[in-house]
């Protein structure tokens, strides 16, 4: 079996945390600067992978946005823009007609087996419908995008997403770009919800680098490996205890 993708976890959040308020309109969490980042981060994936919620929410491309960028991955026998990934429990929140399933990237709708008819039923033709089982697996999704020949994916939201993948271990690569204000709102959206994650405060990520962007600033942090259990440097190994949404892009 082919080894799993690298999984880059990009995202923009409010100082308190929040990728989005509650309000009916997008919140812009980055500036220009951040948005070409983002773009040549995308320009370097194989695919991008958000929830279905944000498609409905968000309504996103999901392309390459700089022509030379594009050029440059069709010089390299590449496709303009990386796969389009999105996964959902259902067929009802995604709409065929969303700028998701517009382009000539692939598009892949991850699912359940229980939603898959519903799923290929609303979408038809314009993406390929893969059903992972009784639930969502993200190491089944991986595993499937490898035999795609998919090396980085880039995960982009929404929160759900973001828990899913940090839980279960998966991310190998956390960008985060916190904008300077706060939002408040306990009704927002917010970067993780409530879960178990290997990166605790017994395991912390690892800074990689923190770069200022105007009045934003880009983190950078690599997850630890796990240590084997009973490694005297490991508490959680010692003691047997358990360590313990894009926002603002399209």
């Amino acid at each position: 079996m082919p080894p799993r993708p690298h999984v880059l976890l990009s995202v923009a959040a409010s100082l308190d945390g929040y990728i989005d308020d509650a309000g009916t309109e997008r919140l812009l969490l980055s500036d220009d600067a951040d948005f070409d980042r983002v773009d040549e981060e995308r320009a370097r994936a194989d695919a991008i992978l958000v929830g279905a919620g944000t498609i409905r929410a968000d309504d996103p491309r999901l392309e390459v946005r700089s022509a030379e960028r594009r050029a440059k991955r069709v010089a390299d026998a590449r496709r303009e823009s990386p796969v389009k990934v999105t996964v959902t429990a259902g067929g009802g929140v995604l709409d065929p007609r969303a700028r998701f399933f517009t382009g000539d990237a692939a598009k892949v709708v991850y699912t359940t087996d229980a939603a898959a008819g519903e799923v290929r039923a609303r979408l038809g033709s314009v993406a390929d419908v893969v059903p992972l089982g009784p639930r969502i697996d993200p190491p089944a999704i991986l595993a499937d995008l490898a035999t795609r020949g998919v090396e980085r994916l880039m995960v982009e939201g929404g929160g759900r997403i973001h828990t899913l993948f940090l839980t279960a271990g998966l991310v190998d690569e956390l960008h985060i770009v916190l904008a300077p204000f706060f939002v408040g709102d306990a009704s927002a959206p917010r970067f993780t919800g409530p879960g178990v994650f290997p990166q605790g405060p017994a395991r912390p990520m690892r800074l990689l680098e923190a770069r200022p962007l105007g009045d934003l600033v880009l983190l950078r942090y690599a997850p630890e490996p796990a240590r084997p259990a009973g490694d005297a440097a490991d508490p959680a190994g010692a003691g047997g205890g358990a360590a313990t949404r894009p926002g603002g892009r399209s």
